[in-house]
């Protein structure tokens, strides 16, 4: 039997960026020889699994009803006892050589790693977003982009009712990252963390987390993605694919629809559906709204489009939607914030455009529509190329299993 893997995700289902590089790590391992466990909540939409049983019971953060509910959920949120004695006799069951963990606040809670380090398991945590430096975990305030809380000030938090503009959700993420920093359960027992972009790196350094414990390891694309090149015909639209949410900058890549003429196909779903299609119509843009697309449908939008375009608009970490385009053989544009820049060679595999700026953005969509198409196709097989090179499962199995062994776990050289 070969090495065998705890992997720790607060969802056992295609859910968003972090759930896919959750699952597919797990298939790369399993397909490399080793056993992968996972351990997650339980909930309706969960892959089938025969560990399920050892998962946490389900809390939906933020649904519950009665008083004494939301109390006895809190306390889970912060600091679960569930997760623990769960965690417990799975590591009984299956002894892991190492556990990596992605999303576990608000559901398992980090409550499992000390237990993780008191059984001697080696530990790491891929950084899917910045809640290990900001409680609301997007450095996003209502007003914008927000770093209020550096320095440990983490009331404004609370002061600027940052979790759905709810004092309630604020004020306990809030005590959840008081109790979670006094009680060092990221900082003193999780051995490593990855960082899929020098960017969230350089931030988790500036808000004082120590450079020894971060290690960037790039994001991937799926094998079967990268193995598969584009057929579909360029079609005469540019897209956005993602949820439709203000801090993707929809609403920008609107307005600079309307002013440079382009088609823009947006490919999605979110609370800001209704508002961003009542706004196509009040600035006259050419703009599809094609709903929720995943797999095949959106990797044949995606092959189709002159470009996918990412306006976001917040701090960004390294958007696997992005080497997906390249892996299919298209060019992108980006906006010019968090991992976005570092993922794009501008002029050679994209364009990088200004955030928050329609009118630059309606330029750079106008300059990628301008070029030949025979231009967009070079561009986007130098992404193909680059990602087979440098985001690839492969790539990312040897410097995962690189990053294990000088955690001395055995059996991965």
């Amino acid at each position: 039997m070969g090495n065998t893997l705890l992997a720790i995700n607060n969802y056992f289902y295609r859910r968003g960026g972090a759930e896919a590089i959750f699952l597919d790590q797990m298939d790369m391992f399993e397909r490399a020889g080793w056993q992968a466990v996972p351990f997650s909540m339980q909930h309706p939409n969960n892959l089938e699994s025969d560990w399920s049983p050892y998962f946490v019971p389900e809390i939906e953060f933020g649904s519950q009803s009665g008083l004494l509910e939301k109390v006895g959920h809190s306390l889970e949120v912060i600091y679960s006892r569930k997760a623990r004695a769960r965690l417990s006799s799975l590591i009984d069951k299956v002894r892991p050589d190492v556990a990596h963990a992605h999303n576990v606040y608000h559901h398992i809670s980090p409550s499992i790693f000390p237990l993780l380090k008191k059984r001697g398991i080696p530990t790491v945590m891929t950084v899917h977003d910045l809640k290990l430096a900001c409680p609301a975990y997007k450095m996003l305030s209502p007003h914008g982009i927000c770093e209020q809380c550096k320095g440990g000030r983490i009331y404004n938090v609370l002061v600027n009712r940052c979790m759905k503009e709810s004092v309630a959700l604020s004020g306990l993420v809030m005590v959840e990252t008081a109790v979670h920093r006094t009680l060092g359960l990221y900082r003193n027992y999780i051995d490593k963390l990855v960082v899929p972009s020098r960017f969230y790196k350089a931030k988790l350094m500036e808000w004082g987390w120590p450079e020894e414990q971060l290690v960037y390891i790039p994001n991937f694309v799926e094998q079967a993605i990268s193995e598969r090149p584009a057929t579909a015909d360029e079609g005469d639209y540019f897209l956005f694919a993602g949820r439709l949410a203000p801090e993707k900058g929809i609403a920008t890549l609107i307005k600079a629809a309307a002013l440079s003429g382009q088609r823009v196909h947006i490919a999605g779903t979110g609370p800001d559906d209704v508002p961003l299609r009542a706004l196509a119509k009040q600035v006259g843009a050419n703009v599809e709204f094609l709903g929720y697309l995943s797999g095949q449908a959106l990797h044949s939008a995606i092959a189709g489009a002159k470009a996918l375009v990412l306006p976001s608009e917040w701090y960004e970490n390294a958007p696997v939607s992005l080497l997906e385009a390249y892996a299919l053989g298209r060019p992108v544009i980006g906006t010019d914030i968090g991992g976005i820049p570092e993922l794009i060679q501008n002029g050679k595999t994209g364009l990088i455009a200004k955030p928050f700026n329609p009118e630059h953005l309606a330029h750079v969509l106008t300059a990628m529509s301008e070029l030949s198409q025979s231009a967009r196709r070079e561009m986007g097989a130098r992404g193909r190329a680059w990602v087979q090179e440098e985001f690839s499962q492969a790539a990312h199995f040897d410097r995962t299993t690189k990053l294990y062994r000088d955690l001395g776990v055995k059996g991965t050289g």
